[in-house]
């Protein structure tokens, strides 16, 4: 199942170019008070709503995904989990490229940790990036991105795809300089998730997606997971060792090589097996 969100938090299901809308299943939703959970309600209970979601799909009409504007996949994220030179060849070009380590240590992800971005970053495709300093080096960094669909702490590698939603396409968008990485790359609409989310059906082999990214048409990272330092079951296991996961949680699982600058005016393009394309657009913060 393709879920997406659009338009003023509309809920729909993806289908052959077209949203069929789904929004009335919301109303199942456990209802709660004060205080608020802090994961993603929708994402919690995907599976027992799946039915009453098809239902809804196949009586609804249909909207073509051209007309809508596409939000983050997934709303209300408690942790957005991000994996620093998970690519060998990305590792190297880091250490070489001055611009991009800036005189920063560059370690291998098993020292060096994961790192959180905040939730204020994340946008759908449908939005812009925005440049917030023109001034310095701004770069994409397209990555395969895990949704977490039930809660865990200490999870095994062996059982870690039992705790996954879905899939989503990502930008790690990143500005370059001194500062830690989670500053840097939690700049408002830095972390771009999207086109929707591919629930774990849709992708029979996660440990074997090819994936690409564009700017302008130009090729600049073509890569697989399978050469990921670390794979997606032990990199939920690494993370759920420190943090306890949630539904609706984010993976950004690392970047491959290619890293490049991008510009106000460019168009950033990424293609994911077995989940989608987006297509997001660069622009100067506060731009029209």
């Amino acid at each position: 199942m393709l879920l997406c969100r659009f338009g003023s938090n509309q809920l729909g299901v993806v289908r052959d170019n077209n949203v069929y809308e789904v929004t009335e299943v919301l109303s199942d939703l456990p209802q709660y008070s004060y205080p608020f959970p802090t994961h993603d309600v929708l994402i919690a209970n995907l599976d027992s709503l799946r039915p009453r979601i098809q239902q809804l799909a196949s009586q609804s009409k249909p909207i073509p995904l051209s007309q809508i504007k596409l939000l983050a996949p997934v709303a209300n994220p408690g942790k957005i989990i991000a994996a620093p030179v998970n690519y060998l060849k990305h590792l190297e070009e880091a250490r070489t490229d001055s611009e991009i380590h800036h005189s920063n240590q560059v370690g291998e992800i098993q020292r060096v940790g994961l790192f959180l971005k905040a939730t204020s970053s994340l946008i759908g495709v449908s939005e812009p990036v925005q440049i917030a300093h023109p001034n310095r080096r701004n770069d994409h960094e397209a990555e395969v991105v895990v949704v977490i669909g039930k809660a865990g702490r200490n999870i095994s590698a062996k059982n870690a795809m039992e705790h996954v939603a879905g899939f989503c396409a990502g930008l790690d968008m990143t500005t370059r300089g001194p500062e830690e990485r989670s500053m840097r790359k939690s700049i408002d609409t830095y972390s771009v998730l999207g086109p929707w989310l591919a629930t774990a059906d849709e992708v029979p082999d996660s440990s074997i997606l090819n994936f690409r990214l564009t700017v302008n048409g130009e090729e600049r990272q073509k890569a697989n997971t399978k050469d990921l330092v670390i794979d997606i079951p032990h990199l939920i296991e690494f993370a759920s060792s420190f943090y306890t996961l949630h539904p609706g949680d984010l993976i950004y699982t690392g970047t491959p090589e290619g890293v490049g600058t991008v510009n106000p005016g460019d168009t950033i393009v990424m293609e994911l097996d077995n989940v989608g394309n987006i297509t997001v657009k660069v622009q100067a913060l506060g731009a029209a």
